[in-house]
């Protein structure tokens, strides 16, 4: 009766031990898949921002270098959204530095242009108020993404994980770092 009772033992023991590598390895899917969902969800509202602020660089609220500068960055932003193709390489590993300071240097452009600028028309206000909700979105995807990347970085640091190779062969995905705050723009959504 006592070799039924360790072999009974062992086979629970090895069953648990692979419920829980699997667990493991399903809930490290899931993360990269989120981690993928939110730089998609990151680039889309990169773009989304770069159209308003180009829709108010053609507006005819701006002086001439305010609008020149802001058309410019904005236009860099959208170029550089259009030839990045979103390979399983970068959705993994996130935005490549170039785009990450395209993107800061849009946000200092917005900065710049937002702090002495005044709508003189209702069409100007719609726009102030839709930039003002996009550059919102884009800080709290931008947030989103790099908490997921966080999540991800506290998973595959385990040592079992590294140990078994849990995460195969997927590449250790990076936060993205560039500034996404605009100062003088605030929104009162009503999702916020």
């Amino acid at each position: 009766m006592q070799e039924w009772t360790v072999v009974a033992l062992l086979l629970a023991g090895a069953l648990a031990i692979a419920w829980y590598l699997s667990y493991t390895a399903a809930r490290l899917d899931r993360l990269h898949a989120r981690v993928e969902g939110s730089l998609a969800a990151l680039d889309a509202q990169l773009v989304r921002r770069a159209e308003v602020a180009l829709e108010l660089a053609n507006g005819a609220d701006l002086d001439a270098a305010s609008a020149f500068l802001l058309a410019s960055a904005a236009s860099a932003s959208l170029e550089a959204s259009e030839g990045a193709q979103i390979t399983a390489e970068v959705q993994e590993v996130g935005v490549p530095e170039e785009r990450a300071l395209i993107e800061g240097e849009l946000t200092a452009a917005l900065g710049a242009v937002v702090e002495d600028w005044a709508p003189a028309s209702a069409a100007g206000t719609q726009v102030r108020r839709r930039l003002a909700d996009a550059c919102e979105r884009v800080e709290l995807a931008h947030r989103f993404h790099n908490e997921a990347v966080t999540d991800v970085r506290r998973v595959r640091a385990k040592p079992v994980v590294r140990a078994l190779h849990l995460a195969g062969r997927t590449h250790l995905p990076r936060p993205v770092e560039f500034d996404d705050h605009v100062e003088g723009l605030t929104t009162t959504s009503a999702w916020r």
